[in-house]
């Protein structure tokens, strides 16, 4: 399934791979919330509670497409955050992991803290 995120600067889409979390955010889809920055990751709420699958992980590619399942949020890595060991994407905790941004995942640095974001179905 194809997905896209829109946000005052910008856009990009990611294709998300058949899981029980990617299911549920399709079936929730258009979602709306508020941007949050964490170095060079882009969160935001949900409202979803999926629970964590057995293939989560923590360390992930830049450009995952990740559900933390502790922060009810969407979690888009495209570097570095606080907690990484070099150049890493080091999520906060273990996260599901649901597809990947296509194209270039640093376009995602113009995301603001508290920009709207919007995810649906491209």
């Amino acid at each position: 399934m194809e997905i896209r995120f829109s946000w005052p600067a910008g856009q990009l889409t990611a294709t998300l791979d058949d899981t029980p979390t990617s299911t549920a955010l399709a079936a929730a889809l258009p979602l709306q919330g508020t941007a949050h920055t964490w170095g060079e990751e882009v969160y935001f709420e949900t409202g979803l509670s999926p629970a964590l699958e057995a293939g989560a992980r923590q360390v992930v590619e830049p450009g995952t497409v990740a559900f933390w399942t502790e922060g009810n949020a969407l979690a888009l890595p495209y570097g570095p955050t606080p907690i990484s060991l070099g150049d890493e994407s080091r999520l906060a905790s273990p996260c599901n992991v649901l597809g990947r941004i296509d194209g270039d995942p640093r376009l995602l640095a113009t995301v603001r803290s508290g920009d709207p974001i919007r995810v649906e179905k491209a």
